[in-house]
């Protein structure tokens, strides 16, 4: 059977995408045939149909609306897949004059990746989707990555064993790797999109010249110093980027270099137990990030979560952004002036990505004027005053500013096809044809009353038929009148009517005909102009975006800060770690929606010479890792320049921060809870140095008693003798306390709890000392054990203390002599004189009293309390 000229075609055109689903163009959808209908129709949940035979076989077809594809694409995209998007790139009209059996040219316009996504409805406003490379170049590793959505560019050096926290730190959504990359386990683990390229485009000397054109420059030296690495890794970004945008290059800024050792490094494993930028569930909801983001901007808030991910460890950097949150915590209600003017700032940087991708429509232009427009009136009423910012690059747009105002009506719609975005008054012609396109009975009756009054014919009417088109009408009567004028011309003649025209009906029939259409080519005409402008002063406009940002960071934190009382930390290159009165903010937050108070507590580590650790014990739920947790927190926000939650903090720079807290299994990897708990142990220990700050909660408890404390003490020592760092160690293990009599770094803190009644009452007070016992057996009542449950438990642990006082031999013995488990819960022992205060309570019901009655009774208690 012969194939069809458009199944022809399109078997072609997937043949250049074999390894994406293809959106083929017809008319008004996007159509997909063979596998990949099939594959779509199950991920998008949509009829599967046929359309003809090929090779005897039934062509499996599904399809989607072209103008709501982006919905479509985002779920493919989320589910893993990739799409070609090809559209036709002709008129059907120009197809037939080719023949009647010539199909329309279509091609390929576009690969939609994960990591390649600009539009809007596919992204995260607040957060940046970034494409990655990394190229290795005889053992020396370089990571260059991108959002081609706002121009970003960045590189930086990377060994293999940074591979994975820096991935986990920028949040990669898609990484380009050779095609015999021994690394793609890496990042699949962290759920980061591979996609392998040929060597040849990771080659330096290649990447070089293609980095040269694309900024137009004869040598990089402008952009910092590239070794081999980072220029390979560049390289195969910008040809993975140019292969998915068919050629079209979107702006990208100049490649910024990373230094190794500016940002504080956080792995992976720790990035997830502090919930620095996404809580448990995986979204924003319960993350530190999600508990002060108060950033007013799409801008503001990437900015915001970059700083959260990699908090700065450059001393003048933290210095100066503390200044900036400082003044305007100062000037608090110029503060909020910028607030209320960023608001009306939309997203320059993704904008100006779509219109250079020619994937923007009116509203980007709009996008731009009103981000210029705010970013003149920040610098007018700023420039004055002494905020530690710059502010210049704010300026320097006017005339562009101007023109896009002039030309733009105030909401213009978002499509360019739906017209009507440019204001009236900025183009003549524009504005004639809008007249006829929309006035066009108007115009002609016009015409008419000026013919009526030229002949001197009351009842000259000009009227339209789709025979003759627009004509003048008038009664044979008046056909002398008609004729003795030479600007008519006679059309027609019928029994009791005679009709005509003239050039000028005939030159405005014709406009008004065509007058939709002209309307619409003018104003694809002005976008184009205005297009331009933009992006010929694009530079100009990301550095205006950048500054945005940062005053909606600054003013953000201000806010905070007011708001929840936060203080400026002090921040050096000591190895100091003291906070006063610390809170942990997103427990705080929660706490405050419920009406309840969070306890602070205060942490003191002596680091001035060797390790600083606080051996902290204490019962579950008391509030253990939430100290532990807080405490990394306020290290991230005074290193990313923020004020924290506490009276006072003086923080010494921190280099590395680890965290291992929580319980957690990888059953993929075939890793139980003890080996994940291990592994991130190791990590810790091989890699904290004495600019590090850990934070360690139950080391050793998924094995047996003894060797979970021979693990514990262990790495205790370990970290105070090797690692010399600053650490919070929470444990179970009381025999650990007696570490501090030996290890000069280690002090012993414990979580205070008080005992009512055999309950137990949390204070969630962290004080010098150590815990006695762990009171397991009353949280597990808390928790809702069966009495049955609560008391056989108590009776096994009595018998468990008693043999271990009295010499170890007899605890076994003891447990045998229990008698049998009885589902009957055993009675809590009452006490064995109930006193009078206690006998009146017991009648009272509290709901019931009045106020009067209620003071009385206290009065009544006092009284037989005082005997």
């Amino acid at each position: 059977m012969s194939v069809t000229p458009m199944m022809a075609q399109y078997l072609d055109i997937k043949a250049e995408a074999p390894n994406a689903l293809l959106f083929y163009r017809m008319g008004d959808f996007y159509e997909l045939f063979f596998d990949d209908a099939v594959a779509a129709s199950a991920a998008l949940d949509i009829a599967l149909t046929k359309r003809g035979q090929h090779l005897g076989q039934d062509i499996a077809m599904c399809g989607v609306p072209v103008h709501s594809a982006e919905n479509y694409l985002m779920t493919l995209i989320r589910k893993g897949f990739r799409v070609a998007v090809a559209e036709q790139l002709e008129a059907p009209e120009e197809a037939k004059k080719r023949g009647s059996k010539s199909v329309v040219k279509r091609g390929i316009v576009r690969l939609v990746t994960p990591g390649t996504l600009t539009e809007d409805t596919l992204l995260d406003a607040r957060a940046h989707n970034y494409l990655a490379a990394w190229c290795d170049v005889r053992g020396e590793g370089a990571l260059a990555w991108a959002d081609i959505s706002t121009g970003a560019f960045h590189v930086s050096a990377c060994p293999r064993v940074r591979l994975g926290p820096d991935l986990s730190r920028l949040v990669v959504r898609e990484i380009v790797l050779t095609d015999e990359s021994d690394v793609a386990d890496i990042a699949s683990e962290l759920g980061v999109a591979v996609t392998p390229l040929g060597r040849s485009a990771f080659d330096s000397a290649s990447a070089e010249v293609r980095l040269k054109t694309l900024f137009d420059v004869a040598s990089l030296d402008a952009f910092g110093t590239f070794t081999r690495a980072d220029l390979g890794a560049m390289g195969a970004l910008v040809e993975y980027i140019e292969l998915t945008q068919r050629g079209k290059l979107p702006l990208m800024r100049p490649p910024r270099p990373e230094a190794s050792g500016e940002l504080m490094a956080i792995d992976a494993a720790t990035r997830r137990s502090l919930e620095l930028t996404r809580g448990t569930s995986g979204g924003r909801d319960g993350s530190l990030l999600w508990a002060i983001d108060r950033t007013v901007t799409a801008g503001g808030g990437r900015l915001l979560e970059r700083r959260v991910s990699a908090p700065s460890t450059v001393e003048g950097v933290i210095r100066s952004r503390l200044d900036a949150v400082d003044w305007a915590c100062a000037n608090d209600r110029l503060a909020n002036d910028i607030r209320t003017a960023l608001r009306r700032a939309p997203d320059m940087d993704r904008a100006l990505s779509r219109l250079s991708l020619d994937r923007g429509g009116p509203r980007d232009l709009a996008a731009i004027r009103d981000g210029l427009m705010a970013g003149q009136s920040l610098f007018s009423c700023l420039s004055e005053t002494d905020l530690p910012l710059d502010l210049v690059d704010l300026v320097g747009q006017e005339a562009l500013t101007a023109l896009l105002d002039a030309a733009l009506v105030a909401e213009p719609p978002l499509m360019l096809r739906d017209g009507g975005f440019v204001a009236s008054g900025h183009d003549a012609d524009l504005d004639e044809a809008r007249q006829l396109r929309d006035q066009g009975r108007g115009v002609i009756a016009a015409l008419q009353k000026t013919y009526a009054d030229r002949t001197g014919i009351a009842s000259l009417k000009v009227k339209h038929n789709n025979v003759l088109g627009y004509f003048i009408e008038t009664t044979a009567t008046h056909v002398d009148k008609m004729r003795a004028d030479d600007i008519f011309i006679h059309r027609q003649t019928t029994a009791n009517q005679v009709r005509f025209t003239t050039v000028e009906l005939s030159e405005l029939e014709t406009k008004i005909l065509n007058a939709g259409g002209r309307a619409q080519e003018i104003e694809v005409r002005i976008f184009a102009g205005l297009r331009d402008a933009v992006l010929s002063a694009s530079n100009a406009i990301f550095a205006a975006a950048r500054v945005l940002a940062e005053l909606d960071v600054t003013a953000a934190l201000a806010d905070l800060a007011r708001g929840e009382n936060w203080c400026r930390p002090k921040v050096d290159s000591t190895r100091a770690f003291t906070i006063d009165t610390g809170r942990h903010p997103v427990v705080e937050r929660a706490l405050k929606a419920q009406g309840a108070p969070f306890v602070a507590n205060d942490t003191r580590l002596d680091a001035t010479d060797g390790a600083a650790i606080r051996l902290l014990t204490g019962p579950n739920m008391a509030g253990k890792s939430t100290w532990l947790r807080q405490n990394a927190l306020i290290a991230v926000l005074a290193q990313m320049g923020s004020f924290v939650p506490a009276e006072a903090a003086h923080i010494g720079i921190v280099s590395q921060l680890f965290s291992r807290v929580g319980a957690s299994d990888d059953l993929a990897r075939g890793r139980s809870t003890f080996m994940v708990e291990m592994v991130e142990t190791a990590a810790i220990l091989n890699q904290a140095d004495d600019r590090s700050f850990v934070i360690l909660d139950e080391i050793g408890r998924g094995t047996a008693t003894y060797d979970g404390l021979s693990i514990a003490w262990a790495t205790l020592e370990h970290l105070h003798d090797v690692n010399r760092c600053r650490a919070l160690f929470a444990t179970h293990y009381h025999e650990m306390t007696a570490l501090s009599a030996k290890l000069a770094g280690v002090e012993n803190a414990t979580v205070a709890v008080r005992e009512w009644d055999g309950d137990v009452i949390f204070l969630h007070e962290v004080r010098d000392g150590a815990a006695d016992r762990s009171y397991g057996v009353q949280v597990a009542k808390l928790a809702g054990l069966p009495e049955a449950v609560v008391a056989r438990a108590r009776a096994v642990l009595n018998a468990l203390e008693e043999g271990e006082r009295e010499g170890g031999t007899k605890p076994k013995a003891m447990i045998d002599d229990l008698p049998l488990f009885s589902a009957t819960p055993v009675p809590a022992p009452r006490p064995q004189k109930e006193s009078a205060a206690e006998t009146r309570l017991r009648d009272v019901f509290p709901d019931e009293l009045t106020p009067r009655e209620a003071l009385d009774l206290l009065y009544e208690l006092k009284r037989l309390t005082d005997g």
